[in-house]
């Protein structure tokens, strides 16, 4: 809402800090129009400070394009690593998790596009995000289900090896992403994407320890329908976001 009302602004950097209810922008405009922008909102925005700066300040969409650079090659490299193994290793819960890793991949290439552009844009990106995972998470339900009809005997230790080196790779994204989550509505996007990630990671991790101690596929195929799950949560949570944010 904030960042709809202050759209027209060209604003270099924005610094939110929820706890406090406290907002830092770096800008070259108007502080008055700015202010009174705010106040529109009826939030009791009062202004605090109001002060030049030497400080170099990185704009911020120069920062957010190399975070998002950064996650479209991790997740695209896992894709590529997971989906091999996965069937090599009969696998449906690595073959959903490289699907998971698929949807990012497409998540982070149209967060791209959308950094630096209007808020109309990069919810628009956000939408079409979330549409793309749901449609991924098809694709993992009906590896489960094929599985289940036609057997499989998946591999618990490259199960395990490999989900620990995804759950890495995920690991150190929410770390690059860790500022930007409360940024805008397609950095927010990425953020929960990358959340799910770590949860499927454990999650694989875990259906692989079941498989090697129970010697059953039921660990793995239950694994495949809950990444799928996550994945639905996540793309409902991100269309649902978009959309309030965009009325």
């Amino acid at each position: 809402m904030i960042r709809l009302a202050l759209g027209k602004y060209k604003i270099e950097n924005w610094q939110f800090d929820l706890p406090e209810r406290r907002l830092t922008l770096f800008h070259n405009e108007q502080t008055e129009a700015i202010s009174n922008s705010l106040d529109s909102l009826n939030l009791d925005s009062k202004l605090l400070e109001d002060a030049e700066t030497s400080e170099a300040v990185v704009p911020q969409t120069k920062d957010e394009r190399r975070v998002l650079w950064i996650l479209l090659a991790v997740n695209f490299t896992m894709f590529v690593v997971e989906i091999g193994i996965g069937f090599f290793a009969e696998s449906a819960g690595l073959i959903a998790d490289s699907l998971d890793m698929l949807a990012d991949s497409l998540v982070y290439s149209m967060s791209l596009y959308a950094v630096g552009r209007s808020t109309l844009i990069q919810h628009r990106a956000a939408q079409l995000s979330g549409w793309f995972q749901l449609l991924l998470a098809a694709g993992a339900f009906g590896e489960v289900i094929r599985r289940f009809i036609f057997g499989s005997e998946p591999n618990s230790m490259l199960m395990m090896g490999v989900s620990t080196i995804a759950l890495l790779a995920n690991a150190s994204c929410l770390f690059l992403l860790m500022k930007h989550r409360q940024g805008a509505v397609h950095m927010r996007a990425s953020w929960i994407f990358s959340t799910n990630d770590v949860m499927a990671n454990l999650g694989v991790i875990l259906a692989g320890t079941l498989v090697f101690f129970f010697k059953s596929p039921w660990p793995d195929l239950v694994i495949g329908i809950l990444i799928g799950g996550v994945v639905t949560r996540g793309a409902i949570s991100i269309l649902k976001m978009s959309s309030i944010e965009n009325e």
